[in-house]
């Protein structure tokens, strides 16, 4: 026989007897294998359970804490970054001041007018005429020179 076939015989009987030698240690590693994930399994378990109220407390303190001033933060860089928006013309604002302006004067006008005692004296003579001024009730009735029946003055 050669070397080479001595050899490959005594190495295939070696093989055979650490697989079978395996398998042994297998069976008996097998109990203490699925025991120590049980124990793992216990072990992860109140492990999560501990971390739990841990990680909500940190949650709650960064809602609470640091949220705020993230949010507060982002809010102030959105406004620094907003364009300019375009400009307002506010001339509905300065129309509605000029026409409560007009209005309010209008109005102080016919009350002053109401309000005017009747200057001609019956002593007094109207120009136009040369007669006398006759002092009347009616307002529209009374003229001077130069005034129309409506009170304008005309200036031509």
């Amino acid at each position: 026989m050669s070397r080479s076939k001595r050899i490959g015989k005594a190495g295939a009987a070696a093989a055979t007897v650490a697989s079978e030698r395996v398998r042994q240690a297998a069976v008996r590693v097998k109990p203490f294998a699925s025991s120590a994930r049980a124990a793992g399994g216990r072990g992860v378990h109140k492990a999560r359970a501990l971390a739990a109220p841990q990680v909500k407390s940190a949650g709650k303190a960064m809602e609470n804490r640091v949220a705020p001033k993230v949010s507060a933060k982002l809010s102030s860089a959105a406004q620094r970054i907003k364009p300019a928006g375009p400009r307002r013309r506010c001339w509905r604002k300065l129309a509605a001041i000029s026409l409560t302006a007009a209005a309010a004067s209008a109005v102080a006008a016919v009350v002053r007018n109401r309000a005017k005692p009747d200057l001609a004296t019956p002593g007094e003579t109207d120009t136009d005429s040369g007669a006398p001024a006759a002092k009347m009730p009616d307002e529209k009735a009374r003229t001077s020179a130069g005034a129309a029946v409506d009170r304008q003055v005309r200036t031509s």
